[in-house]
């Protein structure tokens, strides 16, 4: 089970790293090496996004890899295999990301099936509120998957906890409005907003959107459970290769 996962790893860790990858960008061997240079440098769990056309939560850079992921022919059956191989080798929880649009047309039961047959922990799924998805959790909760729902900083009191009885696994905070990859600051209204998600649920919090180096890592030790780093390892990828990947996320420790 995620949570139990998480929560024995914090036994051992200040606070845990989840990194998150497009798959099929640049490709979908390329993909692999990232994903291993990740865990073997230590990351906790790890998010795998399926490219879909209109990534509404993502900024540029997670958009336009995205983008060439799917131009370049990237289909929901080779990320479900890549997945799976991801799972079979690495003694991580991975996570699928995507949007509903993907699950609806490929069937809801069917694909949490996949999920479940391949190994997969859980997923988020940011464009389904949970007054509209009671079949996906449904189906999650029958192949015993953590459907992962987001808080983010305008979300009242009252909706994180609704949220909140929805929730398996962990919370995704967003540190912010707004989409990925832009500047967020680690302050004290950071930490007011934390506080506020932490007094909504007992699982874990996740504080994504913006975390970029070692000094937000840092700031969020007490705060929050896990660092979420996506934008800041994919611009590292395409301008310094995979290789670089792998130090940059040992040194966030």
């Amino acid at each position: 089970m995620l949570e139990s996962y998480l929560k024995n790893r914090l036994k051992e860790r200040q606070i845990l790293l989840m990194t998150h990858i497009v798959m099929g960008y640049p490709s979908f061997e390329t993909s692999f090496r990232l994903i291993e240079a990740m865990a073997r440098a230590g990351v906790d769990l790890m998010e795998l996004q399926i490219p879909f056309s209109e990534p509404v939560a993502d900024g540029p850079v997670i958009l336009h890899a995205n983008q060439k992921a799917l131009s370049a022919g990237a289909t929901v059956q080779q990320c479900l295999d890549l997945a799976q191989t991801a799972a079979e080798t690495f003694e991580i929880p991975f996570l699928f990301m995507s949007y509903y649009n993907i699950l609806f047309k490929y069937g809801v039961e069917r694909f949490t099936g996949e999920m479940a047959q391949r190994g997969l922990s859980g997923a988020i799924v940011p464009d389904l509120p949970p007054e509209e998805g009671a079949d996906y959790l449904s189906a999650m909760n029958m192949h015993n998957l953590s459907p992962i729902f987001i808080f983010s900083p305008t979300t009242s009191d009252a909706r994180m906890k609704m949220l909140a009885s929805h929730a398996q696994g962990f919370v995704y905070c967003v540190a912010r409005k707004g989409v990925t990859g832009l500047d967020t600051r680690f302050s004290e209204q950071l930490e007011t907003y934390l506080e506020r998600c932490r007094r909504a649920t007992s699982l874990p919090l996740a504080l994504g959107f913006g975390v970029k180096d070692k000094a937000d890592v840092d700031f969020l030790k007490g705060k929050a459970d896990i660092a979420v780093i996506g934008t800041q390892t994919i611009r590292l990828m395409e301008q310094e290769g995979v290789e670089s990947v792998g130090s940059f996320i040992a040194g966030l420790r």
